[in-house]
């Protein structure tokens, strides 16, 4: 296992949007096509990792389990269309675990969200990912910047997305995307304080055996990318590993997109 200077072992979280040929044109960066994705899986399934839920990762930092030797957690956000029809179907029959983060506002009957059109999953299919084997989280209720948001805004944002779902499924849901990736101090207490157990963040970089349970690093997963990057994740290279701190840029972009919600209110930053 790849262990980069100071012990850290470095973890690939891959994150995926879509799995479709012609997709919408403002999430087609983040689309990958089915024999793309295919590939994808089978350079996973060759590497040697040990596939696992975020979950699994949310025991290791809580101090309830071991990490498995070598693992890897494959993650999906909003919840497009494909996703419990293909794309469980190939992740299946590789017997690849995976956690999905699903958007209900985009998802439920009359739901509100600020994703543009695009072919979605509907809410009462979650229960089907489930039976697919993958493990489900909250991508809040309309998509927004959560960072951006007042208080009470984001109070609403984390609960009534974990009550919607925990609704549809019947049990705890204990694990949070933030949407963009957008968190900060305030938001990730906010996370723990809705009884989530955790949060993955994006920060295009492997996370790891040390990394924070409520900014989990994951890598964005571009149309562009191919199998051999896929690869190069696995052997633990090709990205920075977090845990580190957010560069003045990062910081910068952050207050820029409060100022800018302060005087537009949400919006989409896709």
């Amino acid at each position: 296992m790849t262990t980069p200077s100071g012990g850290r072992d470095a973890v690939p979280v891959l994150l995926y949007h879509a799995v479709m040929d012609d997709p919408p044109a403002w999430i087609a960066e983040f689309t990958v096509t089915p024999r793309q994705f295919a590939a994808h899986l089978d350079a996973i399934a060759a590497s040697g990792r040990t596939p696992v839920t975020v979950g699994a990762l949310a025991d290791h930092f809580a101090g309830r389990a071991p990490l498995p030797p070598r693992p890897v957690a494959l993650t999906f956000d909003d919840g497009f269309a494909d996703l419990p029809g293909p794309t469980a179907e190939a992740l299946a029959a590789r017997g690849l675990p995976a956690t999905a983060y699903l958007t209900t506002g985009a998802l439920a009957p009359g739901g509100r969200s600020l994703l543009p059109p695009a072919p979605m999953m509907t809410l009462d299919q979650a229960k089907l990912l489930e039976q697919y084997g993958m493990e489900i989280g909250g991508h809040t209720v309309s998509h927004p910047q959560l960072d951006t948001l007042t208080p009470k805004a984001l109070r609403r944002e984390l609960a009534d997305s974990k009550a919607v779902l925990e609704d549809a499924l019947g049990h705890e849901v204990a694990h949070l995307a933030y949407p963009h990736g957008y968190n900060s101090g305030a938001v990730r207490r906010a996370a723990r304080a809705a009884g989530y157990g955790s949060a993955v963040a994006v920060r295009h970089a492997l996370s790891s055996d040390a990394d924070d349970a409520y900014r989990i690093a994951r890598l964005i997963v571009r149309r562009g990318h191919t199998a051999a990057d896929v690869e190069a994740w696995m052997g633990g290279a090709g990205a920075r590993i977090a845990p580190y701190r957010d560069s003045a840029a990062t910081v910068g972009w952050r207050l820029y997109r409060r100022a800018r919600a302060a005087v537009r209110g949400p919006v989409f930053a896709g």
